[in-house]
Parts: C-alpha cells; structure tokens; sequence
C-alpha cells in the first residue's frame, strides 16, 4: 500500500472527480474491519471524508456493482453518510465522515433509535435480490464446521428447516447489523458498510439489532413496537426469537471459518462481549478475538435451541 492514499492512480482519479484536486491536508488509516478494505480517515480542504479502496479480490458476494447501488440508496434515505464519490469498476468509494461517539443514551432511546432505522432501511425500494439468506447461510455453516468440535452446528439443521416453512417477508435488508456497522455520532445513529446487503427476510436485520441491543423481552417489545408503529403479535414475536437464533449462526459461522479448530465451545460470555464492543474495545481485531466471538454465539444458539422457547417459538410462528 503506499505511503499516502493520493498515490493510487484509482484514489487520484476518485479526489480529482470529487473535489477538483488530489491533494489532501491530511489523511489517518482507519480499521478496515473484515473485509481486508483499505480505509483512510481524509481531509480535503479542511473537511474531513472517508476514504474506502475494496480489494481487488471479487465474489458473489463481494461486488461493489450491487453493495455501491445499495449504500447510494441508503444515502438518499438518510440513513447511511452522504456519497461523494463511488466507482464500483474501481472498487474506490467517498463518504462525508461521521465521526463515532459514545452514545450517551439510555438503552431504551437508542433501541428506538435503531428500530426507526430499520424501519425507514426497509422501506427503501430498489436492493437487488442476491441469494436466498438461509441457502446462503446453510454454504457459511459448510465452511465453518472445520473450526468447531463434531457436531458443534447439528442445531443448524432443525433451525433451518423451521425458518425455510415461514412465508418469506422480503425487504431491502443491510443483512450485517453488527455494532461496528451501526454509528452514534452524538445526535442519531447511521449505518454503514453495505456490503452483504441485498433483499432479504425483514427479521434478519430485526434480529440483528435485538440480539445486540434489545435481547430481553421488554428490549424486544419496544424493538417491534418501534418498527412496526404498533405492539406486535405472538406469531410477530416467535419468529423474532427464531431469526435470532439464525442470527447467532450467520455471527458464528462468519468469524469461525477459516479458523484453527477450537477443542471445545468454551470462551468469554457474549454479553461481556458485546459490553465491550459497545465501548469501542478491538474485541475483533485478531484471530484469537473474532474465534472466541463465533464460539459465544454458537453457545448461546446451541443452549437456545435445545430450550423448550425453540418448539414454543416454531410452533407460533407457523
């Protein structure tokens, strides 16, 4: 990577499109997260920007042709930062910067303040169909059952086939609402980084957000509240619970493929986890990290899922 970002030729094509000039007042690499992204915190006449380079690498899920469109209209909605610039052939992308604060509001407050995003985000016309999410997931599950003991994601299987037998509800979805997704800059939250997103169920973003943020009944009941402008129903609820049984699978099986294989399912307590990614703690930033996250939200599918809640659940949500 070079020294400064300004001296890729796709990055000086970006500024010069953008602003007029490819000389930056200053720049800072930022955490590009999972993605392998390059990520640069930029100053272009004294206003501060987001830089974004996607690797070169591209799959079907990895294409910035449709994860682009979808931020594009994110943006439009007021939901992610302001676009300045995106070329997908280029892979390079310019944002306004939302600089992240703590959030200093009271859990509830900020479980209204994701349900309301989540909301207006699905009531975006227009993301593109991709795969099936839980034929997609059941691929991930493949991938990662090499990092856990035999038999770790036989739960997998029952889940799926209860979800599968739901009418599908689809919806513009960001399909990765994790806390390093999700920005408070002191006034509101955004969402950013739109690269899983395509058109999918509607709970797979709820239950995203309620597994983070509003785990217990009464953070859930507002969730839903706040999402659907009403109180919700039982079968509304049940299937809440069952994608976020899913939800624990997607997180488990994302940052457990590719890993050396774990003894046992042991490690630190998700909601001690969360706490600290809540925080801003580089909980993610190695190996050792991103495992210990998997295996706590495949405990915490596998207890959920072998409790009675599980046949209570399957049965309203039919």
């Amino acid at each position: 990577m070079p020294a400064s970002p300004d001296q890729m030729p796709t990055v000086t094509k970006a500024l010069r499109a953008a602003f007029g000039t490819e000389t930056l007042d200053g720049w800072a690499p930022l955490s590009g997260g999972l993605s392998g992204a390059g990520v640069w915190k930029i100053r272009v006449g004294g206003v501060a920007y987001l830089l974004k380079v996607e690797p070169s690498e591209r799959d079907g899920l990895r294409d910035p042709h449709r994860s682009y469109a979808c931020m594009r209209l994110a943006a439009q909605a007021c939901i992610a930062p302001r676009v300045r610039y995106a070329d997908p052939d280029d892979g390079v992308m310019i944002l306004e910067h939302v600089e992240a604060q703590p959030s200093m509001l009271a859990r509830a407050d900020l479980v209204v303040e994701l349900g309301q995003a989540v909301r207006a985000l699905h009531a975006v016309p227009g993301f593109p169909p991709l795969v099936d999410y839980l034929d997609g997931l059941a691929a991930l599950v493949e991938q990662a059952q090499g990092a856990v003991p035999d038999g770790a994601f036989v739960v997998w299987g029952r889940l799926y086939d209860v979800c599968r037998a739901l009418e599908p509800q689809p919806v513009s979805s960001h399909n990765d609402l994790n806390p390093r997704n999700i920005l408070y800059d002191g006034r509101r939250v955004w969402l950013i980084d739109w690269e899983a997103a395509f058109r999918a169920d509607r709970y797979v973003d709820l239950a995203a957000v309620a597994n983070t943020y509003a785990a217990d009944p009464l953070g859930e009941a507002l969730l839903l509240r706040t999402y659907f402008g009403r109180e919700a129903t039982a079968a509304e609820h049940a299937r809440l619970w069952l994608f976020r049984q899913v939800s624990h699978v997607f997180h488990a099986a994302i940052f457990l493929a590719g890993q050396a294989r774990a003894d046992s399912l042991d490690g630190p307590d998700l909601d001690v986890l969360h706490q600290g990614l809540a925080l801003g703690e580089p909980l993610l930033d190695t190996a050792e990290g991103r495992r210990n996250y998997g295996l706590a939200r495949l405990r915490t599918v596998t207890g959920n899922l072998a409790s009675e809640a599980f046949d209570a659940a399957a049965a309203v949500a039919a």
